[in-house]
């Protein structure tokens, strides 16, 4: 028994040794990296898709039959809201939009530069297509943008000045 508590153990510390990548240390090293992840189909194991026709295409794959007529039959406004958490935070981590993957260059070219958006925009559109309507995607666009500068307008005038503090710039000579 207590061997097999060991090896467990071991196993374990083993699989997550190699479970995350080394942090980059330096800005040309993440540039490597992100230059080199940009350009695969597959992250960690998982399909990256080109473009939103490739999205349409995976996410039918990946959901069954009834999870899509549910997803299908649900308004966008509760799609959006309840599935973010779940389907948009996995798209997130697993479609590489923090670190960077092909999809997330294609969303940057369309002006959506945040994760979160990213995720919101994918659902949203998804939920369009399946339901045959228009996606009016430079409207959707502008609809997440305006609501994410909303947002931090709202932070900052809640926000509370902690502490201010005043100093004195020091002016050093010039070197001729």
């Amino acid at each position: 028994m207590y061997r097999i508590i060991v090896l467990n153990v071991l196993l374990l510390l083993t699989c997550s040794l190699f479970a995350q990548q080394k942090p980059v240390n330096s800005a040309e090293e993440f540039e490597k990296r992100y230059q080199w992840r940009i350009q695969q189909d597959f992250l960690e194991g998982t399909y990256i898709p080109k473009d939103l026709t490739d999205v349409f295409i995976e996410l039918n794959r990946l959901i069954d039959k009834p999870s899509k007529q549910k997803f299908k039959t649900a308004s966008e406004e509760e799609v959006v809201h309840k599935l973010y958490f779940s389907l948009g935070r996995w798209m997130i981590v697993n479609w590489g939009f923090y670190g960077g993957s092909r999809l997330s260059v294609f969303l940057k070219k369309l002006d959506i530069h945040h994760p979160e958006e990213m995720a919101k925009f994918l659902i949203t559109t998804y939920h369009r297509n399946l339901n045959k309507n228009k996606l009016n995607v430079k409207e959707l666009v502008t609809s997440l943008q305006e609501a994410r500068a909303q947002e931090k307008a709202e932070r900052l005038e809640e926000g509370e000045v902690i502490e201010t503090k005043r100093r004195k710039r020091e002016v050093t000579p010039e070197k001729n």
